[in-house]
């Protein structure tokens, strides 16, 4: 036997939980999939050479899922089919002999049966010691079977020898009994009950009424004429009661049988047939001894063939006889055999022929069917007793679970309701009802709810049963309008209603609502979020044409100190007040946004095609830009003064939404870049602008790692004397054969953090080449500009130490220069790392002086040996009478100050003039000295030194 294909095993035959499977024997069973000729090849191979399979080895191979090759054992086990082949030849063999040697019909049947039931008996017994989990057979169901077929052989085999007593019914009939009843236990047995079975009154009652029925057709047709020959009627009846109680029993195993679903359904089916044959047989043998006569060889041999098929139905496969008869056929049958034996008394009465035993026999059917009719309508009763109860659990649980329960009418008119309305809407029950549902429900879903009730009462509803579901809104007591969704069902007692189930949907759809707030919008400032503003600027620009729409970016200037200075919280209070401001300034119909941090957008969804429009929005973003700016914000018992960068981008034929923001980004991004509180509008050159700087920013750590960096040397020389004193380092990068300007890279650099590493590997290669000068007799100088990631980078000080250890160049011959804005931003830590380096004897310097934040109180702060003046004011020296006095100023200053003063971009020879008329010591520019490779400054040097001697 094969197991499920589906890996699932009968309920009935599965094991216990706690008893382990035995290990798995070795599987000698042919696949499935195995090609035609292996199995016959194996088929005739066990037959033995020159000789084919039988039949039956053939059925038993398929039923077993097994082939045997030949061997005594298959599994560890005797193959069963010598011997069922030993049973089957000793029973031909009898039957052969009884035939030719002319014997009686009881004789003949003896034989058989003993040979039949011998076999069947193998059978079942090997079916019972060779069952497993899967197959569907249940080894206490086939010992059942078993011993009744062999209690039933023996009688058999011993009834020629029986029947010459002078007893009715003989020892052997007795035993035939046995084996009868044995035989129906076995039956019931094979199967299991169904979980809705039914009661064992009703189920007596059924076996009754069918053999009843059965015994009535019977005795009209067969029994009844020859029952009027009978010359003992006492002794007629007691002939009959073998085959009665055979009759009783099969009628009482049968149904069940025919309703089960297990895989032992089979030999059930088997057993209730041979129930059937011995009751045939035994009629048939009863009438036989009451007129004399042997019995028809026919109807003895029936019990013998159907022992033959309950010897094969073990072996079958079970599987495909798991399909049960409907349950309404086994519960009519009975009753369809009453009608039908009441239809033939009903002729015989017409007939005029009256019979006694018929009458009492037609009394016990009509008792039978009163009290079975009256246990059914107690079991009614009680059933719908418990639909009430069920009923009114099924309400209190609704109600309990917080649904609203009422029944109505197909019109919507309220017959019944709950008193959670009461509770739920704030309606007393007798106030609704008799009245339509429809005046509490709103008017725009009141003809949806029409439609799904006339779908409902047409069964065209989804489910198809005469329920719907329905979300309506309904008007409370206090006005509001409460979502809701229902069910409604027809009423199981009263298909002109309806019962619906109205659950309070209210707190669901509020936190619905709720979560999608605060998925589209800021829990900071209330404004939409990025998510909302990308997808309406996806919808504006889908509905409008192009050209249509403006989008406007802001960034808060100067934000990040706000953090810092009062914290994230205040910070925060901040930028609600920022958008009430912005929320004033913008109009009605425009998006408002925070797009992340301090930056917002805004989305104008009027035309703005026109050159006017083109305008308005520039206003807008002007407006919003004097809406920050036009007074302090109070945050911490403070006032914070802020600025707005602002950038507006326009709307192209077929750009897309993310173009678009992006565009916008970009404008902002400029307006920062060029010193905030100014208004930028997109152009074409910015993004191309943005897209080089990151093409740039990839490249540099390429050029990092392929040394395509270079540094020159531009001399500081002495005014007075044209002597070289120091050199200031300056960077070049050629990518490849392509020169790329610093003020291309620097920016990118300084954004990426790649100038820090960019930094330390001029400063290492700077200090070994001046150091390599010094050593050579050369009193030079190295000049060094630093950037504010450089200093705020880790390990800044333990670098530049590092450095001059390692090259060997004094601290005192490295000068340090530094913009004024790097002093302003994060002050106290860059002039904390600066004075370090001043203790360990680096010089330091001011560049870029006179165009920063507060020169004078710095100097005051950190000791500086050194100030630059900018070129700006040098350029104008002889020019602008303004720049030349500041330039004086500053000189002067520098002076008073004990500080070295070097002019910065000295490129006409007035300018040099001048600056030495002033007094100003050192300079550097085109006219004195352009920036040069370190061979040009070693011969330059040189130079100067051979001049001065």
């Amino acid at each position: 036997m094969t197991s499920h294909p589906a890996g699932r095993d009968d309920a009935d035959a599965a094991p216990p939980p706690e008893a382990a499977p035995d290990p798995p024997a070795p599987d000698l069973r042919v696949p499935e999939t195995e090609p035609p000729d292996t199995v016959d090849a194996l088929t005739s191979g066990a037959a033995g050479p020159g000789r084919e399979a039988t039949a039956a080895e053939t059925v038993a191979q398929t039923a077993t899922g097994t082939r045997d090759t030949g061997a005594i054992r298959v599994d560890g086990r005797r193959n069963p089919r010598g011997s069922l082949t030993a049973a089957a030849g000793l029973g031909a063999v009898g039957l052969t002999a009884a035939l030719i040697g002319g014997g009686s019909s009881s004789v003949i049947a003896a034989v058989a049966g003993v040979a039949a039931g011998l076999l069947a008996a193998i059978s079942l017994f090997l079916a019972a010691s060779r069952a497993q989990p899967g197959q569907g057979l249940r080894p206490a169901a086939s010992r059942w079977l078993a011993m009744g077929t062999l209690t039933w052989l023996v009688g058999i085999g011993l009834r020629p020898v029986a029947d010459g007593t002078p007893f009715v019914l003989t020892f052997a009939d007795l035993l035939l009994l046995v084996g009868s009843v044995l035989i129906s236990i076995g039956c019931g047995t094979a199967v299991t009950p169904s979980a809705y079975s039914r009661s064992a009154f009703r189920q007596a009652a059924d076996a009754y009424l069918g053999a009843a029925s059965i015994f009535t057709l019977g005795w009209v047709l067969l029994l009844g004429p020859a029952f009027q020959k009978a010359e003992e009627p006492g002794a007629f009846i007691s002939t009959l009661a073998l085959p009665i109680v055979c009759l009783f029993a099969a009628c009482a195993v049968a149904p069940a049988v025919a309703a089960a679903r297990s895989g032992g359904r089979l030999v059930g089916l088997a057993g209730v047939i041979v129930l059937g044959a011995v009751t045939v047989a035994e009629v048939s043998t009863a009438l036989a001894r009451l007129s004399g006569d042997d019995p028809p060889m026919v109807t003895v041999l029936v019990a013998p063939a159907a022992f033959l098929l309950l010897a094969v139905a073990p072996w079958l496969d079970q599987r495909r006889f798991r399909k049960p008869l409907p349950a309404a056929v086994t519960a009519a049958t009975p009753l369809v055999l009453v009608a039908v034996a009441t239809v033939a008394v009903a002729v015989q009465a017409v007939g005029g022929d009256r019979d006694a035993a018929l009458s009492a026999v037609a009394a016990s059917v009509v008792l039978v069917l009163l009290g079975r009719l009256f246990v059914l309508l107690v079991e009614t009763a009680g059933m719908r007793r418990l639909v009430d109860v069920g009923e009114r659990q099924l309400r209190q649980l609704a109600e309990n679970a917080g649904d609203l329960v009422l029944i109505c009418d197909h019109d919507g008119v309220i017959r019944e309701i709950g008193a959670a309305v009461q509770e739920t809407y704030g309606y007393c029950p007798e106030d609704l009802e008799g009245h339509p549902m429809f005046d509490y429900i709103h008017p725009e879903d009141v003809p949806g709810i029409h439609a799904l009730l006339r779908r409902m009462t047409a069964f065209e509803d989804a489910d198809g049963h005469g329920t719907c579901r329905i979300a309506c809104r309904v008007r409370a007591a206090d006005g509001t309008w409460r979502p809701t969704e229902s069910v409604a069902t027809r009423d199981v007692r009263n298909e002109d209603l309806i019962l619906v189930s109205v659950r309070d949907m209210s707190d669901q759809v509020a936190l619905r609502n709720q979560v999608t707030h605060l998925t589209f919008h800021d829990g900071v400032t209330g404004l939409p979020n990025r998510a909302y503003f990308e997808e309406r600027a996806r919808e504006v620009l889908a509905r409008r044409g192009s050209g249509s729409t403006a989008v406007i970016f802001l960034d808060l200037d100067g934000f990040t100190g706000v953090n810092d200075s009062v914290g994230h919280a205040s910070g925060d209070y901040l930028l609600g007040q920022a958008a009430r401001r912005l929320r004033s300034a913008v109009r009605a119909d425009d998006t408002l946004a925070r797009w992340g941090g301090d930056e917002f957008a805004v989305l104008l969804e009027g035309g703005v095609s026109s050159g006017a429009d083109a305008q308005t929005a520039i206003d807008l973003a002007e407006r919003l830009v004097r809406a920050v700016s036009s007074e302090p914000f109070r945050v911490a018992d403070r006032d914070m003064a802020l600025t707005a960068s602002v950038g507006v981008a326009f709307a192209e034929d077929g750009l897309p939404a993310g173009d678009l923001l992006r565009n916008a980004d970009v404008a902002m991004s400029r307006a920062k870049e060029l010193g905030g509180r100014r208004v930028e509008v997109f152009a074409a050159q910015m993004h191309a602008e943005v897209v080089r700087r990151l093409e740039i920013a990839a490249d540099l750590q390429r050029a990092l790692l392929d040394n395509q960096f270079a540094i020159e040397y531009q001399p500081v020389v002495d005014l007075a004397t044209s002597r070289v004193t120091a050199v200031e380092a300056l960077v070049r990068w050629w990518r490849g054969s392509e020169f790329v300007p610093p003020e291309q890279f620097l920016g990118p650099a300084e954004d990426t953090g790649l100038i820090v590493p960019l930094s330390e590997w001029i400063l290492r290669e700077a200090c070994n080449e001046v150091a390599a000068w010094r050593a050579s007799s050369l009193d030079i100088g190295l000049s060094l500009n630093l950037s504010l990631r450089q200093i705020t980078a880790p390990g800044f000080v333990e670098t530049i130490s590092q450095a001059l250890t390692e090259s060997g160049l004094p601290a005192s011959a490295l000068t340090l220069e530094v913009i004024e804005e790097m002093l302003v931003e994060d002050a106290e830590d860059t002039i904390n790392k600066l004075s370090q380096l001043r203790a360990l004897g680096v010089r330091l310097a001011i560049d870029d002086f006179g165009t920063g934040y507060a020169s004078l109180a710095f100097l005051r702060q950190l000791p500086v040996d050194m100030i630059k003046i900018d070129p700006s004011f040098v350029s104008g020296l002889g020019r602008d009478e303004t720049l030349t006095l500041l330039t004086r100023t500053i000189v002067r200053l520098g002076h008073d100050l004990g500080l070295i003063v070097v002019a910065e971009g000295i490129e006409r020879p007035e300018q040099l003039e001048l600056l030495r008329e002033m007094g100003c010591t050192r300079g550097q520019g085109y006219l004195v000295g352009r920036p040069m490779a370190a061979r040009g400054v070693d011969s330059l040097m040189r130079t100067s030194l051979q001049n001065t001697a």
